[in-house]
């Protein structure tokens, strides 16, 4: 009989966490930061723990599924609605090499030492921290990577080809809200930035999903509109 429990509460819990996946979307599974970690977590321990809790019933499972779903659902419309309340739960990514010099204020904050930055970098084939021109630690812990455009995969010193210094793009409007941090290390302003989007047909920021900046390139504007 207990075997005969067990089971249905592992047929009806795998195909409730299924399900409350395939609505929750990819991100339970593709993310791995510290909110999506817990959460995957406590939804697996809610099947686990009660598999062999005689006073659990399947309704009580199902329940709990739920109830914490609805949870994590709330919270994922918020943090789309909200850029402060994304970046509360999700965390931002952080410029731990800028222009090739290491941000030691940076990789204190991040708990990070140079065995692990260097660790990271060669996850991602750069073997020296000379060759790397800038770094982001994302918010799921894995390091995003431009080299210096002399060590690019292809080198153009061995091509003998003229070279331009390697550039970081960066979001200056996210979600119709403009990122100071970026704007200011762009050297722009909100009236350039204003007038660049006017150029493209937007005169307001809440006409602007996405706005990237790239030394030297025209901005890329994504209205929400063209998002649909």
């Amino acid at each position: 009989m207990a075997i005969k429990s067990i089971a249905v509460e592992l047929i009806v819990g795998y195909f409730a966490l299924l399900i409350l996946t395939k609505i929750l979307g990819k991100t339970q599974i593709t993310q791995i930061s510290a909110f999506d970690f817990i959460s995957a977590l406590i939804l697996g321990e809610l099947v686990g723990n009660s598999l062999y809790d005689g006073e659990t019933t399947v309704f009580q499972i199902l329940s709990a599924i739920s109830i914490w779903g609805s949870l994590i659902f709330i919270t994922e419309f918020f943090t789309q609605k909200s850029r402060r309340f994304r970046h509360m739960l999700e965390g931002t990514p952080s410029l731990i090499i800028n222009k090739g010099q290491i941000n030691y204020d940076q990789l204190k904050k991040n708990h990070l030492d140079l065995n692990q930055l260097q660790h990271l970098l060669r996850a991602k084939d750069v073997f020296a921290i000379r060759e790397c021109e800038y770094a982001l630690l994302e918010s799921d812990g894995t390091l995003s990577v431009i080299r210096k455009p002399l060590y690019d995969m292809v080198q153009r010193q061995d091509l003998q080809l003229p070279f331009k210094s390697a550039t970081l793009p960066l979001s200056l409007i996210v979600d119709g809200e403009i990122v100071h941090d970026n704007l200011t290390l762009a050297g722009q302003t909100e009236t350039w930035l204003l007038n660049e989007m006017k150029k493209q047909g937007f005169h307001s920021y809440n006409e602007v999903l996405y706005v990237e900046w790239e030394d030297g390139k025209t901005l890329f504007i994504q209205g929400y509109k063209g998002a649909e």
